[in-house]
């Protein structure tokens, strides 16, 4: 017996060595299967679920192994052994969610995998006793006051593991939530990092890692282990902050190389094309992604949004019956329903599914953020503050939660502090045409009609969705009684109109023909003066005034007045202005420094 067990420590090192050596590149699919099942098998066993549940549904998107391949289990320590029975009740116990019970009967166990489930039973029981008193106590807007108490002991305990080098791969994991949890991002950057070179495999550690880098400079000073694990952490960092195009690639590179029928790189593609409002795209892969895996929950709230942004009323229907039928108490479920109501108007049922999904995980960012809408809707600012920064101290990185917040104080008539949300939110998205139109009303407001000048035009630079940018610069240049530059804005916007063949606004079509009718008449250009005039015609509201410009000019005309040549004039053309005129579509953030709320 004593011979059997002293060659099984050496066995169990180099089984969990495969994972310990993942390699760089993806030239051997098999080999990294064999990896992902040997991790998924290791996660399980310490009730890491999503982690097992990840890396398993990886692993199925490739091709089976023969019998021969297959993986045999990890050999049994003697520590392993000696705490067999302990594990095995402590497990038991700690799936059926009873933590408390499952770390007394592991207290002083001795082996690694005993002693990381004894401390992740201790730290659950703690965050399952906070999210109680959360949703007893207090109701879901006063979660930040409640506290896990068994943190601090846990980093204590961990902290000492830590420097005596006693910490595996996972317990290395669970000593950096511990010190996220703690607000000790620094260190908890330290630890996840150290623990993604211990045990490269395991995506927990990654996606605790991408919860806490900010920017893409942060990215840049990580020393990452070289292993394929990293292609799966860029590609979904890059999601997170906004930067879709490297994101897109990345997974683009993860398909060609074998990972093709993996339901969730589909997924994250899908979500990318949802970042940048692609949504035509989007809904596409989210139906196509629903055909291979209709029983699937997750980001499912990310589809019901876009269904939501299109005004899908029956398809985000069947989709929010189709979900309650699964299981209608996962907070995807609450989610999509909730947006269900929304869209009928029916905003109180609305926000109270948005709050039975924060009971169900206080913790999911896209309920508070969609609750805060809510809250707009009903005119319930405070609420919608406390939802929004709720929702921020969950993500830092969720621009739509710094829009709302801004939106909000702009209601409230404060503009310093809805500039500063606003600038957060532009930091966010530096390509989102919203987040500039937004700071240029805010900087009109405050009268820094430069700023405001630039935020607009950088909002068409990028790109307008709608189509507003223009518009309200061209408003601005008349109020500086610039006319030349608010016609060529007028212009620019007409002849977007009509290039693009969207249905708009007539009053603001309205506005620039008039302007425009106007602006000619000055420069007694009469051609061009009466075509706006006639366009005028086809609305309510500027019908009087072109029919008065039309008559004026007849008369003009008859008394033998001649255009003038001197004064210079942009001439009207709907067509005129080429692709090298067109400003570029992708660029940095603004330097929008210069004013702190």
């Amino acid at each position: 017996m004593a011979a059997s067990t002293s060659v099984a420590p050496v066995a169990v090192t180099a089984a969990v060595g495969q994972v310990l050596s993942a390699s760089s590149g993806f030239s051997n699919l098999r080999e990294i299967k064999k990896q992902l099942l040997l991790i998924a098998g290791l996660t399980r066993e310490r009730g890491l679920l999503h982690s097992s549940k990840w890396s398993a549904e990886l692993a199925f998107s490739l091709p089976a192994l023969p019998l021969s391949e297959l993986q045999p289990p990890p050999p049994i320590t003697e520590e392993d052994a000696q705490d067999m029975d302990a594990y095995t009740l402590a497990k038991a116990y700690f799936d059926v969610k009873e933590y408390d019970r499952a770390a007394h009967f592991l207290h002083g166990c001795n082996s690694k995998k005993a002693y990381f489930l004894y401390m992740y039973s201790r730290y659950l029981s703690g965050e399952k006793k906070k999210d109680d008193e959360t949703v007893d106590s207090l109701g879901p807007l006063e979660k930040g006051q409640v506290k896990n108490e068994a943190l601090r002991e846990l980093r204590v305990e961990l902290s000492k593991k830590h420097q005596a080098r006693e910490l595996d791969g996972f317990g290395l994991y669970l000593y950096g939530v511990v010190l996220r949890k703690l607000d000790l991002v620094k260190e908890a950057i330290d630890v996840f990092v150290e623990a993604t070179h211990v045990l490269p495999l395991h995506w927990g550690a990654w996606l605790e890692l991408c919860n806490l880098i900010t920017d893409k400079e942060m990215l840049k000073f990580l020393s990452l282990p070289d292993t394929w694990m990293k292609e799966f952490f860029l590609a979904h960092i890059y999601t997170e902050l906004q930067l879709i195009e490297e994101a897109l690639q990345k997974y683009q590179n993860l398909i060609d190389v074998g990972f093709s029928k993996s339901s969730y790189i589909v997924s994250q593609i899908a979500v990318a094309y949802h970042n940048i409002r692609d949504i035509d795209k989007a809904l596409s892969i989210f139906n196509e992604l629903r055909k291979q895996d209709p029983y699937r929950i997750e980001n499912m709230d990310t589809f019901s949004n876009l269904l939501y942004v299109r005004s899908m009323k029956s398809e985000l229907s069947y989709l929010a019956h189709n979900l309650c039928e699964i299981d209608k108490y996962r907070v995807e479920t609450c989610c999509v329903i909730g947006n269900y109501y929304s869209l009928r108007s029916q905003h109180e049922k609305a926000a109270l599914y948005f709050q039975r999904a924060l009971k169900l995980n206080p913790r999911y960012l896209g309920a508070w953020t969609l609750m805060g809408h809510e809250y707009m809707e009903m005119k319930n600012t405070s609420a919608a503050i406390q939802a929004y920064r709720h929702a921020i101290e969950v993500n830092k990185r969720d621009y739509r939660a710094w829009y709302g917040l801004g939106q909000t104080y702009e209601i409230l008539k404060m503009p310093f502090y809805c500039l500063y949300y606003y600038r957060r939110a532009h930091q966010l998205r530096p390509n989102d045409s919203r987040m500039l139109v937004a700071l240029g009303e805010c900087y009109e407001k405050l009268n820094q009609l430069v700023e405001a000048k630039k935020c607009y035009w950088r909002a068409y630079a990028v790109g307008d969705v709608e189509k507003m940018a223009l518009v309200k610069l061209a408003k601005l240049h008349e109020q500086l009684t610039e006319s030349e530059q608010a016609a060529q804005c007028y212009i620019k916007y007409i002849q977007d109109i009509y290039s693009c063949g969207e249905i708009v606004e007539h009053l603001e079509e309205s506005t620039a023909f008039r302007y425009l009718a106007q602006y000619y008449f000055k420069c007694k250009l009469w051609d061009e003066a009466s075509t706006c005039a006639q366009k005028c015609c086809a609305f309510n509201d500027t019908r009087e005034e072109g029919k008065a410009l039309l008559r004026q000019i007849l008369q003009l005309r008859n008394q033998g007045e001649t255009p003038s040549t001197e004064m210079p004039a942009p001439f009207f053309l709907p067509a005129s202005l080429s692709a090298n005129n067109t400003p570029t579509r992708r660029v940095s953030p603004l330097n929008l420094s210069s004013v702190t709320p």
